[in-house]
């Protein structure tokens, strides 16, 4: 069974869609709780609909949408994706209050990282790692193109990979190239908290919940980059696997 396939088969529940909010940033998905994703999308539109349905979202079964996440539409698997957020069922228990990013900087210090995906503290983690390679599918000053991740993350010690990359359909590829003693994190709002990680070889899991979804929605719609959203209308939260330090 795939990851995402074993990830919606985990999900309780089945309620109706409130609201589906893709801003250029964030697409949320409000049913049973809020459930955030990056917005992912091509502007080609010649052959098929970015959102064959849109329109009629709202309504819909929160599992329906689901199923987006296999979509070969990029915007689809983004609605998909927050929509599964916006099914699970959090252990708090399990979860911790900590931002990825610091997470990342003390797990990384003197040690060699692969982070795939751009973030905001990657000054403050190339500051302490022994080496950083950021790998990027767009990428910036001193980043390393996606298809270098073969050769890079199996000499990591550390990996740190977005949780976008289920959107674009490369994550199990991606764990699939971590060493087994490597330490590895999924991170980002798009990142499903759910232990089911855990089978997939994944150490720690950095996401996101929408304590105010009112909120959130409006600042989707408006824009939002996620630096802004800190503190408001959201909770940052790591789960961490058992026996790990």
């Amino acid at each position: 069974m795939s990851l995402i396939d074993a990830i919606i088969a985990s999900l309780s529940g089945n309620e109706l869609v409130k609201e589906v909010r893709i801003g250029p940033f964030w697409t949320g998905v409000w049913s049973r709780y809020c459930g955030l994703a990056s917005t992912t999308f091509t502007h080609e539109h010649e052959k098929r609909f970015p959102v064959g349905e849109a329109g009629s979202l709202a309504g819909k079964s929160a599992r329906e949408l689901c199923r987006y996440a296999t979509s070969a539409s990029l915007l689809e698997a983004s609605i998909g994706l927050a929509a599964i957020n916006s099914l699970i069922e959090v252990d708090m228990e399990q979860c911790r209050d900590i931002n990825a990013g610091e997470l990342l900087i003390e797990k990384g210090a003197g040690k060699r990282v692969a982070l795939v995906g751009h973030f905001p503290f990657v000054p403050g983690l190339r500051r302490v790692a022994k080496e950083l390679w950021v790998l990027e599918r767009r990428p910036q000053s001193g980043d390393l193109p996606a298809d270098a991740a073969g050769i890079v993350i199996p000499r990591a010690d550390v990996v740190a990979i977005t949780g976008t990359a289920l959107i674009n359909g490369t994550m199990e590829g991606l764990l699939e190239l971590c060493r087994k003693d490597s330490l590895v994190m999924v991170l980002g709002p798009t990142t499903p908290l759910t232990p089911l990680w855990f089978d997939y070889g994944v150490d720690l899991i950095s996401g996101t919940q929408v304590v105010e979804p009112e909120v959130v929605l409006k600042f989707v719609s408006e824009g939002v980059v996620f630096k802004q959203l800190h503190g408001r209308g959201v909770r940052l939260l790591t789960m961490t696997k058992k026996g790990l330090q």
